[in-house]
């Protein structure tokens, strides 16, 4: 096998640090808030010329707020276990004070008036915000290019694809410019360029992460965390989680709490998901990710081969998505609409198309699939699969070239199925391809279950390090 080298080969120790190791060095003082936050900036500078993965860094924002954590932990108040760490937010959420674009030309550049809830939890907590990651127009699709910011690149093989639609959330985690990095999932934009670029990227159970203003594409949207590894990714979402008054689709329920649990793995019983609803599976993807599974049993756990209960899941999501594409459409005036990605026109007009009892029909059917999939995590603690059908393939098309495919949602079988059903979902690195590309697993649990997940994920983590980078 021939390895690309690692996007961490050249950039600063204090780029390399998880949350623990940062904040552990911030209580002794041996490391301050302020130095970790320059280094990541400067890592950030560094990168974006040729990767293209932020839309936005705030240098003097973050250097002032570095300083505010500085004092606090020479004082032994932090804030939270987050205190002072660099973190990153896509331009698709409210950040107060900042011109979020949404990856469009289309929107408008007055600065945000508000916080959305996640980042203002993460503001409470002390997170230190570095800047604004890339996005294709709206987070439409799979991949990371738009009109706006150009076309984010691959870290391990610059010609290559991060996957999207939290792309440049994916490129700035896997080459140490940040440490936590909010990425939005509606149909596995956080997990598709988690399993691309070679980082951990967990879409938690919906409602557990409050999301205003209201995603355009409805319910099958997530909030959650992406980062190098497992522990850092639960931190994120530790302190972005909590109820807001703002997000309705939320609901008045508590959720299991987040706590880390140890040997989640010995005795489990795991489901392995390995035919998608649609496309094929890529072998070395599919020869990487067996390996992986045959690991699992040697920590303990019991597999057995599953397919998923519903049917018609490309059609159910594509009534979802396209619907939500051209909502979002309708929000932008007529005289902007040629500045906008192809693309997204051509899936807003399919949305536009359906009547009314297709939706109708749609949400039934959704709803008779997530009941199958809870009632399936009843028989299993995890459902494991490939955290993707293929590769990484070239930078700024929407679909591997010279396949027959039609859209994006054709190679994302394995992920936008469980934007319907809203269970957790964790995709951590598991191998390489013979031209040194990342490759994926996925862990689902049932929902709630984020924590046994992400135990899940950093159990297997501590198993085999070196697929982490």
């Amino acid at each position: 096998m021939t390895l690309n080298s690692s996007p961490l080969a050249d950039a600063h120790e204090l780029c390399r640090l998880g949350v623990v190791a940062l904040t552990d060095a911030y209580a002794k003082g041996t490391i301050s808030p302020v130095e970790a936050t320059a280094a990541a900036l400067d890592r950030a500078e560094e990168i974006n010329p040729r990767l293209h993965a932020f839309t936005f860094i705030d240098r003097e924002g973050a250097l002032a707020a570095a300083h505010e954590s500085e004092k606090r932990w020479r004082a032994g108040k932090p804030l939270s276990p987050v205190d002072g760490v660099p973190t990153t937010l896509k331009d698709i959420v409210w950040v107060e004070g900042w011109s979020v674009r949404y990856g469009s030309l289309t929107t408008d550049a007055t600065p945000c008036i508000a916080d959305a809830p996640s980042v203002r939890f993460l503001r409470d907590a002390g997170a230190i915000f570095l800047g604004l990651t890339a996005t294709p127009e709206f987070g439409w699709k799979a991949v990371t290019d738009s009109a706006f910011s150009g076309v984010t690149r691959n870290p391990w093989n610059a010609d290559m694809t991060p996957g999207g639609s939290s792309g440049g959330a994916a490129v700035a985690a896997a080459t140490g410019a940040g440490v936590l990095h909010l990425g939005t999932d509606g149909g596995g934009s956080i997990r598709i360029p988690a399993s691309f670029t070679g980082i951990t990227g967990h879409k938690p159970t919906f409602g557990r992460v409050a999301a205003y203003p209201a995603s355009a594409f409805g319910t099958v949207a997530h909030v959650g965390p992406m980062a190098r590894r497992a522990e850092d990714a639960f931190f994120m979402l530790q302190a972005m989680s909590g109820r807001d008054l703002r997000d309705w689709a939320q609901g008045p329920g508590e959720l299991e709490p987040l706590v880390l649990a140890d040997r989640v793995l010995a005795g489990a019983r795991i489901g392995y998901w390995t035919k998608p609803p649609c496309g094929k599976v890529n072998p070395e993807v599919a020869k990487t990710v067996d390996a992986a599974v045959a690991a699992f049993e040697r920590l303990g756990a019991r597999i057995a081969q599953i397919e998923l209960p519903g049917d018609d899941l490309p059609e159910i999501f594509s009534r979802h998505w396209f619907s939500g594409a051209a909502n979002r459409l309708s929000a932008v005036p007529a005289e902007r609409r040629g500045m906008i990605d192809k693309g997204f026109l051509e899936v807003a007009a399919a949305g536009a198309a359906y009547d009314a009892p297709a939706l109708v029909a749609a949400q039934v059917k959704r709803a008779q699939f997530g009941a199958a999939m809870d009632q399936l995590l009843t028989d299993y603690d995890f459902i494991v699969s490939p955290g993707t059908a293929i590769p990484a393939f070239a930078a700024g098309e929407e679909l591997p070239p010279e396949s027959e495919m039609g859209r994006w949602t054709e190679w994302a079988g394995f992920s936008f199925p469980i934007n319907l059903s809203q269970q957790p979902a964790c995709v951590v690195p598991c191998g390489q391809t013979e031209r040194g590309l990342p490759v994926g697993l996925q862990i689902i649990g049932a929902r709630g279950a984020d924590a046994k997940v992400l135990s899940a994920a950093r159990a297997f983590e501590a198993a085999f390090p070196d697929f982490f980078i």
